[in-house]
């Protein structure tokens, strides 16, 4: 069954640049089989290639371990995004999910290793654009640069219940801003502006900004709550504690080594990779963007190379709306994907099947997959694309 919104499909049929509405319905039909399975390319000589066959376990990996069952201060509290122990008023409060470019152009940008997850996707051809999900954020000074929102991100943000955070965007999602329970920070609407500055070290549309005093000014102005409405699932993700790994020891020779994510062939303009780093069991993010150079991806303000503790890679149906737009279906029940975390992988499905619910990501088994705890990345990739690891 398929559950792609009603509202998306009519906001698709609105534009002449829509494809035909028989393509979704084939699509919606589809169930999960040989012919949707995302399958990475692997290496012939890899020792995840190998292991295809049950013929060789994983290669042994080095498992950082922390007691972690304690909170350092007492009064912390886990956190529902990383399940990190945090002040008990930062979990409380709600995220904000931040449109952010990443072209050569828009590079570095600020404050993006604070973010407790980040989504990527296509926007525009193969243009890349990251929306961050960030905690404890009123204290935040610069956070950027941000740009246009497309629907599906918003679709994303709503499952944190975050305040979409952006420079406008195409006139397809007006309808979706307008619905009475969306909560946004537009710095084209002429009414957030003390949310938003611009610096001079950057020509427009790259040096837009927002502070989390700004953002926070504009909520209280909205009259927008602080606190969790009750909209989304309390408990996103499962998670094993930093104490007891998952290690996915559990799924023998299923669970793939992963120490190298190449993700080139789903984004060929930011041709990233992720490097795992046995000492403390993080996934380190590099980009080659067109135009730049290839290096770690470095975030302005704290010099740090973006890591996460977990990768998932979503396969998702799309459509060209022309004009280099593109729509992604982001309610399905139908898709696969790939999880990684700890040096290894395995194969996932995954399901969404309202605005506000969470996407849940399932092990073939039907069993929902545990995340470690830490920060998350998560690829959304173009149906039919493929991505190497080993």
């Amino acid at each position: 069954m398929c559950f792609f919104k009603s509202r998306t499909r009519t906001l698709l049929r609105a534009t002449a640049l829509c494809l035909s509405a028989s393509l979704l319905l084939t699509a919606c039909g589809q169930q999960n089989n040989n012919n949707n399975i995302l399958s990475p390319i692997l290496p012939e000589d890899s020792p995840a290639s190998n292991a295809t066959s049950g013929e060789k376990m994983p290669d042994p990996v080095t498992i950082v371990v922390e007691d972690d069952t304690n909170p350092p201060v007492e009064g912390m509290v886990r956190s529902r995004l990383t399940n990190e122990w945090v002040d008990a008023d930062v979990a409380a409060t709600r995220p904000i999910a931040v449109m952010i470019p990443n072209e050569a152009s828009a590079i570095p940008q600020y404050s993006l290793s604070e973010a407790s997850i980040i989504y990527e996707a296509n926007v525009e051809n193969r243009m890349t654009r990251m929306m961050a999900i960030y905690e404890g954020w009123e204290d935040m000074d610069k956070i950027g640069n941000i740009r246009s929102l497309r629907d599906y991100y918003a679709y994303w943000a709503f499952e944190w219940d975050a305040f979409l955070v952006h420079f406008g965007g195409p006139f397809f999602i007006n309808e979706l801003m307008a619905e009475p329970d969306t909560q946004n920070i537009d710095g084209t609407s002429g009414t957030d502006d003390e949310a938003f500055f611009r610096t001079s070290d950057r020509s427009k549309p790259h040096n837009a900004y927002a502070s989390g005093a700004g953002l926070l000014k504009v909520i209280e102005k909205k009259g927008y709550s602080l606190n969790y409405r009750g909209l989304t699932d309390e408990n996103h993700f499962r998670f094993a504690t930093k104490a007891e790994p998952n290690t996915l020891d559990q799924y023998g020779s299923k669970a793939k080594d992963a120490t190298y994510i190449d993700m080139s062939g789903c984004y060929p303009l930011t041709r990233c990779y992720f490097e795992f780093n046995e000492d403390d069991g993080l996934y380190y993010r590099s980009q080659h963007l067109s135009g730049s150079s290839d290096g770690p991806h470095i975030d302005a303000v704290t010099g740090k190379q973006l890591s996460f503790k977990n990768i998932l890679v979503q396969n998702t149906f799309y459509e060209e709306l022309g004009e280099g737009y593109l729509a992604f279906q982001c309610h399905d029940t139908t898709r696969d994907g790939w999880f990684f975390t700890n040096g290894r992988g395995i194969h996932v499905n995954w399901e969404k099947t309202s605005d506000y619910g969470a996407t849940k990501y399932y092990d073939d088994n039907g069993d929902e997959i545990v995340l470690n705890t830490g920060k998350t990345m998560i690829c959304i990739v173009e149906n039919g694309d493929s991505f190497t690891f080993h």
